[in-house]
């Protein structure tokens, strides 16, 4: 009788290993779609190219952006409304949510994944959260001497060592926090004087290099991550001097600067052009002319192409160039309000979200053959797992 219940219990342990084996998933081809006008997130297979559910209610996702944990299994959403929220990817279920602040520009998580930094325009600074808890580790005010007053931040990048590097708007300032030693109390090197109204920043795919956009002039700053001591240099000063530039409609997103070999391929402010920068000495090595203003310039991961999205009135417009001819090589019209870009980990398809036609465009990238689409609503960011393994992203 004994040996028979061992075995019915053994039997039953099997088949309940068997469902739950059924049931497991990992987490490396899983993405989020923001659909900014819900407040509400899809999570899709990036494999299968289908929607797995829609979570909901994560307030206003007008600008948002996320980020992942090293695991792959958490995304941290960054909303205009000053929220950040945790979310489950195997259970699609909110974890945890706070409003940190009043009126937010995006985040990045350290190297090791113990902390999230968020970027804010309201009341400015940036305030950094345990990733387990999302807990308030320290806040940081972007008070500008100068000024005597605090600035909004933008640009808000991890590098390495546990290392967040920002831009204060107003203030013309770069700042690195370096939380290695006391994450409480962290390291702050100011460099001030780095040019008018930075923008937008970006960290290079190796963490090095800090880039900041300047919006108030021509050109860019540039901090190299690995030797402070240097400061801050100018890169491009006469990009655009003494041309009539044209309005702009939409300010250009440095963080998907495009990175091919030593060449940064830079999206034109108010110019239909996207700009070549040999990195090694951060001058302007030519230009590619494109169909307008454009707003993303974004690299397939092995650098052969480049695909660019537009700002109004050509924002239905996406054109692809080929890296080393350094010619546009096809130009498709998904739709209106083409918001963004994302590649599959290793380039084979890249997703579309097409905002005024509520769906999201799967593409081949060989051939350029649409593959599938899916409906979303309001669609603009999207974001794959992969991201978990770089910097700036």
């Amino acid at each position: 009788m004994k040996a028979m219940n061992w075995l019915a219990g053994a039997c039953l342990a099997v088949a309940a290993l068997s469902v739950q084996a059924d049931g497991l998933r990992g987490t490396g081809d899983l993405g989020i779609v923001v659909e900014r006008a819900r407040g509400s997130l899809q999570l899709v297979d990036t494999s299968k190219k289908s929607v797995l559910s829609r979570i909901e209610g994560l307030g206003d996702l007008s600008h948002a952006s996320a980020v992942f944990s090293r695991d792959a299994r958490y995304a941290y959403v960054f909303g205009r409304d000053g929220g950040l929220t945790k979310v489950d990817l195997l259970t699609g279920k909110i974890v945890k949510r706070v409003i940190q602040s009043g009126n937010s520009i995006g985040g990045a998580i350290s190297q090791d994944g113990r902390f999230i930094a968020a970027a804010n325009y309201t009341p400015g600074g940036v305030k950094i959260f345990d990733a387990e808890t999302l807990e308030l580790v320290v806040d940081i005010p972007a008070w500008s001497d100068e000024l005597q007053a605090a600035s909004k931040v933008v640009g808000l990048e991890d590098a390495v060592g546990n290392v967040f590097a920002f831009s204060l708007f107003e203030a013309g300032e770069i700042w690195v926090a370096d939380l290695s030693e006391n994450p409480k109390r962290p390291k702050i090197t100011k460099f001030k004087n780095i040019g008018r109204e930075p923008y937008d920043a970006l960290v290079s795919p190796d963490g090095r290099w800090y880039i900041a956009g300047l919006f108030g002039e021509d050109g860019v700053a540039v901090l190299d991550l690995w030797n402070l001591e240097k400061g801050v240099k100018r890169a491009l000063p006469d990009y655009g001097r003494g041309q009539e530039k044209l309005p702009v409609y939409k300010m250009p997103h440095l963080e998907t600067w495009a990175v091919s070999g030593n060449l940064a391929f830079i999206p034109g402010v108010g110019r239909h052009e996207v700009v070549i920068v040999n990195m090694e000495t951060w001058e302007k090595v030519g230009v590619i002319p494109v169909a307008g203003q454009p707003v993303f310039v974004m690299a397939r991961p092995d650098g052969r192409q480049l695909w660019v999205n537009f700002a109004f009135p050509h924002y239905d417009t996406v054109q692809v160039i080929d890296v080393p001819t350094r010619k546009i090589v096809h130009t498709m019209k998904p739709g209106r309000a083409v918001l963004h870009m994302e590649f599959t980990p290793r380039g084979e398809h890249v997703w579309v979200s097409v905002r005024d036609a509520n769906r999201v465009d799967v593409y081949e990238t060989r051939n350029f053959t649409k593959l599938t689409e899916m409906p979303a609503e309001n669609p603009s960011g999207i974001f794959f797992t992969w991201r978990a393994h770089r910097f700036g992203l």
